[in-house]
C-alpha cells in the first residue's frame, strides 16, 4: 500500500496525541510508507507521495499538475517550498525520539529551473543536525529520469518534549 491510498480523510483519521507520542519520528515515518499509519492530506492535494524512510532520510516522489500552476501555466514556487519543507522536515522527524514532536522553525528554497508539468521528480530531505531542542536539514529536487537539479533548501525545526 503507498500513502496515496491511505490518506487521511478527516481528523479523526490522524493519531491521537498519545499514540503519535507512543512512537519515535522513525516509526511514525516508517509506519506511513508502509501504510499502516494514515499518509497527510497534504500530498494527495500537491501529487506527491512518500516514498523512502531512512534514519535521516526522506525521499518524497511525485509530479506537479496543472492544478500547481500560476497564471503563467508554470509550476508555482509554493509547490517547490511545500514539497521541500515536507522532505526537509520529515527527515528531521526520523530522528525525533518517543514522546517529542517537531514543526518547521524555518526554510529556504532556491529555484534553479523549472519543472515540465508531469514531470517525475525525487524530493529528499537529510538531516544535517538533530539535538535536543533543534533539527537543521537540507533538500534538494531532482528530476527521476534526467537527475537534473531544479530545487535546493534548507529547513530549521524545533524539537519538543511533550511526554
Amino acid at each position: 500500500m503507498t500513502v496515496a491510498e491511505n490518506i487521511a480523510k478527516s481528523p479523526s483519521d490522524l493519531l491521537s496525541r498519545a499514540e503519535l507520542l507512543d512512537l519515535s519520528g522513525l516509526e511514525f515515518m516508517q509506519g506511513i510508507l508502509e501504510g499502516r499509519l494514515p499518509g497527510p492530506p497534504i500530498a494527495a492535494t500537491m501529487g506527491y507521495a512518500l516514498h523512502a524512510v531512512d534514519d535521516g532520510r526522506v525521499v518524497f516522489r511525485g509530479a506537479p499538475g496543472f492544478e500547481t500552476t500560476n497564471p503563467m501555466g508554470t509550476v508555482h514556487g509554493g509547490w517547490y517550498g511545500t514539497l521541500l519543507d515536507s522532505s526537509m522536515a520529515c527527515a528531521v522527524m526520523t530522528k525525533v525520539p518517543k514522546g517529542s514532536v517537531y514543526t518547521t522553525l524555518e526554510y529556504k528554497i532556491n529555484i534553479i529551473r523549472p519543472i515540465p508539468l508531469g514531470m517525475l521528480i525525487d524530493c529528499v530531505g537529510l538531516t544535517d543536525h538533530a539535538g535536543r531542542s533543534t533539527g537543521v536539514a537540507h533538500g534538494e529536487i531532482r528530476g527521476v529520469e534526467d537527475g537534473k537539479l531544479y530545487a535546493t533548501g534548507s529547513t530549521t525545526c524545533i524539537i519538543m518534549a511533550l511526554a
